[in-house]
């Protein structure tokens, strides 16, 4: 465990910056813009982590009807809403600052839309789940923004979506052990991160500029994502001579250590599992039964006009 001396943290090992992308933005979905840097070629997968998305959409582009199964998908809206609607009958929009945590398990389909004219904007990380979870039945945790717990000390401001920080805890559950932390710091902030020295952690910079690991390291900007290395906690400095606040999540988790084979949005632990995932999707059947006659309300209305 980390010292504290003085309130100051002594990171027995703290992380560095091992690896550096810059997410561009590509095309996904119908007609929206993702900025993808884990799951992309460079970096298919970071145990536990399939997948992380800046999402920019407007009507009437979105992300249509379509299947998820074996993983839990995070929506973090960062600018405007969302509508979801899946084959299970749960609808429900999430606006600026909202979290949907969606457990795919043996099987949803579901459609995302915008809640709105204008562009939104969000994050939408994928999260493995080990093979005792994969079967499991679909469910929802959802946070209002005035719902996910907050902090402030010392010119940062974290919200804690998983996980905690600054004495704050996010009160939702976790099946692969997750942080995810939105954190601001004002110029001249300095941040002292715990971690868990075992998990993977990554850094996903959304505004401004900051210095990750070692004061010695080049500053980053937005929209780009740091690899952290091996350690039990982070450091974070925003220059005091910066224009402006820093804004970062930041994301770990513990590996989960087993096979991946994936094939879109279906995730399993072997091609085998994934050829019975076609099947049962394309037969409607072990989990994929109400898909038959399943249309979302956006998805049919699309195809009146």
């Amino acid at each position: 465990m980390p010292e504290i001396l003085n309130s100051c943290i002594l990171f027995q090992e703290p992380r560095q910056v091992v690896r550096k992308f810059l997410a561009r933005p590509q095309n996904e979905g119908v007609g929206a813009i993702v900025r993808r840097s884990i799951g992309r070629f460079e970096l298919r997968y970071f145990d536990p982590f399939l997948l992380l998305d800046e999402f920019s959409v407007s009507a009437p582009a979105g992300f249509p009807d379509h299947p998820h199964r074996g993983f839990e998908t995070v929506t973090y809206m960062l600018q405007g809403g969302v509508t979801h609607e899946d084959f299970e009958g749960h609808k429900g929009t999430i606006s600026a600052g909202d979290v949907q945590w969606m457990t795919a398990g043996r099987g949803i389909v579901h459609s995302e839309m915008p809640a709105s004219q204008g562009t939104q904007k969000g994050l939408q990380l994928w999260i493995n789940l080990s093979s005792k979870y994969k079967m499991i039945e679909p469910r929802y945790q959802e946070l209002s923004s005035k719902d996910i717990p907050e902090a402030t000390k010392d010119g940062i401001k974290v919200r804690v979506i998983a996980g905690e920080a600054l004495g704050a805890k996010s009160p939702v559950y976790t099946r692969t052990p997750t942080m995810y932390l939105d954190f601001y710091m004002k110029p001249g902030a300095h941040l002292q991160q715990p971690i868990p020295i075992n998990w993977n952690s990554f850094v996903y910079v959304l505004e401004g500029e900051g210095v990750f690991g070692s004061r010695k390291s080049s500053a980053t900007s937005a929209h780009n994502l740091l690899l952290l290395g091996k350690g039990d906690g982070l450091e974070v400095w925003n220059k005091p001579s910066s224009k402006g606040g820093l804004r970062f999540i930041l994301v770990g988790g513990e590996p989960i250590g087993e096979p991946v084979a994936q094939l879109g949005p279906f995730v399993m632990n072997s091609e085998q599992e994934i050829d019975q995932t076609v099947e049962d999707f394309e037969n409607f059947v072990n989990g994929f039964e109400k898909a038959r006659h399943w249309t979302s309300q956006s998805d049919a209305s699309s195809t009146l006009h």
